[in-house]
């Protein structure tokens, strides 16, 4: 890489390529993004705000016994010593770590408001106090000990701690989530005494595959409990790749009314699904007719989730009402799996759960070694205390003398019984009281219990078996403190694909109205006159379409495409409607060419502008999706249901040609084969019609006409045909 040389001192102009200077300055915005805002440490699992705002209230000795302060109070500590950012993104930070549906193990215990599972925002700050949890002293623990590196703060006024001792798993019991520059992080939370076992798994057998660490973790285990419907493999391949997802759906039960009247109750909601914002959605679904099995939703929730779901019908049955709304709402959600995550040197990279498990366990062993280095120096250095004392009382007639006569006592003190200055010191500094018998006594028990732990401990630093012991009974520990049933549980989906849910749709005659610019609706019964019918202004009729609540419509479209709609979901009659393109994917180029309710086992003809058609089961033109079904090649001009035997086709130069049905042949989508020959212009219009009735047509005064001698213009498909009779211009 190119390296410039500075301005000179008081320059304020680089001369330096654009491209590079922009390339250098996105890449150390994108590296501190990712290193220092976006992105959980494996080791602790906190980013950095997370960290500091926990390291802030253990300065501020804001422990579990202690009294709760504002909350405003701790935010200005974090922002003035240790994180140079807004109040705003501090408090949102804290809030999070105190909310029980959002962390499965809360680590800031909140006294106010601090939000809901409603969606509703924390308190200002000045009104709501915290302080530390039990949880988060178990991830401070020997903090003070020398077990974790600190490096300078942001002002270089202080010191903050690199990473916390971590007492537990908290990247995967509490999760995260974060969004950085071209990489993101989504971790669930899991039950903590679950990975605890696991751990002690690893400790006892460190080849333990993944797969014998997801029978003792089968999942993750939300705040929110719900039911996890994602298949056992789907869930290892996630755990051992580091990438997938799981389904998470509501937890519901029946409840009886009697006389065969029930109604479902919501008693878990999915994880960060706001309840208030899922009952609008189910209400529009209700008012849109999108859940044809669902008539009412209500919320009767006080400390508990119950939230209300009456059927439309008592036939229907609950399991196929649920995984009706289960698709058609957040009732089942999907939470993606990304364990993108920092190492213990700082570098990005996804990890599944067994590597996750395997840096905690590295991270702890170095925690558990430093703390045992740093209690070996303080045994080592009151041991030294001690060996003084206990010089003293063994002289202690002759250290009282110089020390009442010597003009330098500590000088003699050290020359009379070579002791160190520490040691010469700390007899100067004894009092007389401690020099008694029984002080002793005391002395020569606490060296003797200090000797035999400064043992222990060098036997412990220097052998990695003692540690391994030590790890597992401190983990046994931990998870007594924070052992807790699961949450939720590990499901299948119950097997409904044999149960139609438009079955249960009541069936009503409507009419369906499409307007000229595109506005659709359906009125109730028949509309017996149309011209009664209220449109916007500058609009009119275009498609008028009786049909009934249970039939899927034929939307055909001059791109060559057909769409599928059904009519149960038209808006309501009353107004002006929708636009149909909000309903599907339609190229605003693109017209409309016929609406038609679909009729299991008929067929389509379907022509193009150029004079080529064929035929196509309606079956075949069903669409699943909004943008539809691509049919035919090329611009569609025309797309009718056969109802005949007999074809008239004519050209924009006025000439007819009449063949037989059976010449066309039957696809399901292509270009087709030519209907009649042109040397200018194309298709002007078609029709289908049975010999015994003949076709009509209609003459430019609106009038239909039939066509009695139309044998005269029977002729082969592909022939240009002889000039239609006088005023023909179109059939229908």
């Amino acid at each position: 890489m190119t390296v410039h040389t500075p301005p000179p001192e008081g320059g304020r102009i680089v001369d330096e390529p654009l491209g590079e200077a922009l390339s250098r300055r996105y890449l150390a915005y994108a590296l501190s993004t990712i290193t220092n805002r976006a992105l959980p440490d494996v080791r602790d699992g906190f980013k950095p705000v997370h960290r500091r705002i926990l390291y802030a209230m253990h300065q501020m000795r804001l422990n579990p016994q202690a009294a709760a302060r504002k909350c405003a109070k701790v935010v200005g500590e974090v922002m003035g010593g240790y994180h140079p950012h807004g109040d705003a993104s501090i408090y949102e930070a804290l809030v999070r770590l105190a909310q029980d549906f959002a962390q499965r193990y809360p680590l800031v215990d909140g006294q106010g408001n601090f939000g809901n599972i409603d969606g509703d925002s924390a308190a200002a700050m000045r009104y709501t106090e915290c302080k530390l949890t039990a949880a988060a002293q178990l991830l401070l623990e020997g903090i003070g000990e020398n077990a974790v590196d600190f490096r300078p703060t942001y002002d270089d006024q202080d010191e903050e701690p690199i990473v916390l001792p971590a007492g537990f798993p908290n990247l995967l019991a509490n999760g995260s989530s974060g969004i950085a520059v071209g990489m993101a992080t989504s971790i669930p939370p899991h039950n903590a005494a679950e990975l605890i076992d696991a751990c002690l798994k690893l400790l006892e057998a460190p080849e333990t595959t993944t797969e014998a660490l997801v029978a003792i973790v089968p999942g993750p285990d939300f705040p929110t409990g719900g039911v996890a419907v994602e298949s056992a493999a789907s869930i290892l391949d996630a755990y051992q790749t580091g990438r997938g997802g799981v389904r998470l759906r509501a937890r519901w039960e029946t409840e009886d009314l009697g006389r065969g009247m029930w109604r479902v109750v919501v008693t878990e909601m999915p994880y960060q699904v706001q309840k208030s914002k899922l009952i609008e959605a189910l209400a529009d679904l209700i008012e849109n007719k999108k859940a044809p099995l669902l008539a009412d939703v209500r919320d009767e929730s006080a400390e508990d989730i119950r939230l209300i779901l009456e059927p439309k019908s008592r036939t229907v049955e609950p399991e196929v009402l649920m995984e009706s709304l289960f698709k058609l709402s957040d009732l089942e959600v999907r939470f993606p799996i990304n364990m993108n995550v920092l190492d213990a040197t700082g570098t990005p990279g996804v990890l599944g759960l067994k590597a996750c498990l395997v840096a905690f366990l590295d991270h702890r062993r170095e925690v558990l070694i430093r703390r045992g280095q740093w209690r070996q120096e303080r045994i080592e250095k009151r041991l030294h205390l001690l060996e003084g004392l206990k010089l003293v009382f063994l002289n202690l007639d002759e250290v009282i003398r110089i020390v009442r006569e010597e003009d330098q006592p500590k000088a003699q003190l050290i020359q009379r019984f070579a002791l160190s200055e520490l040691q010469a010191d700390f007899i100067l500094d004894t009092r007389l009281r401690q020099l008694a018998r029984l002080e002793e006594m005391t002395i020569q028990k606490e060296f003797d219990e200090l000797t035999e732990e400064l043992a222990g401990l060098k036997a412990m630093i220097a052998s990695p078996a003692k540690q391994t012991r030590l790890l597992a009974l401190g983990l046994q520990d931990v998870r007594k403190a924070l052992i807790s049933p699961r949450r939720t549980t590990m499901g299948d989906a119950p097997d409904v694909s044999d149960v139609s849910i438009d079955a249960f749709i009541p069936r009503e005659a409507i009419t369906v109205i499409l307007s000229e610019r595109g506005w659709i609706r359906a009125a109730r019964g028949k509309v017996d006159d149309p011209s009664e019918l209220k449109f916007k202004e500058g609009d009119d009729l275009a498609f008028l379409v009786p049909a009934f609540t249970t039939d899927k419509l034929l939307v055909a479209a001059s791109d060559g495409r057909i769409f599928t709609l059904g009519a149960d979901k038209l808006p309501s009659g009353r107004g002006h409607g929708e636009p149909l393109r909000l309903m599907i994917d339609l190229d605003e180029s693109a017209a409309i060419i016929n609406v038609l309710a679909y009729q299991s086992g008929a067929k389509l003809l379907v022509a193009s502008k150029a004079g080529y058609g064929f035929l196509t089961p309606e079956d075949d033109a069903l669409a699943q999706k909004r943008g539809g079904k691509q049919v035919l090649n090329g611009d569609m001009a025309a797309c009718l249901r056969v109802t005949g035997d007999h074809v008239a086709v004519i050209g924009d130069n006025i000439k007819a040609l009449v063949f037989p049905l059976d010449e066309l042949p039957e696809m399901a989508r292509g270009k087709g084969v030519k209907l009649q020959t042109y040397k200018q212009g194309g298709l002007a219009d078609i029709t289908v019609f049975n010999a015994e009735e003949g076709p009509e047509w209609r003459d430019g005064g609106d009038r239909r006409r039939n066509w009695p001698d139309w044998r005269d213009w029977l002729g082969k498909r592909a022939a240009a045909g002889r000039q239609g009779p006088r005023g023909l211009r179109k059939f229908r």
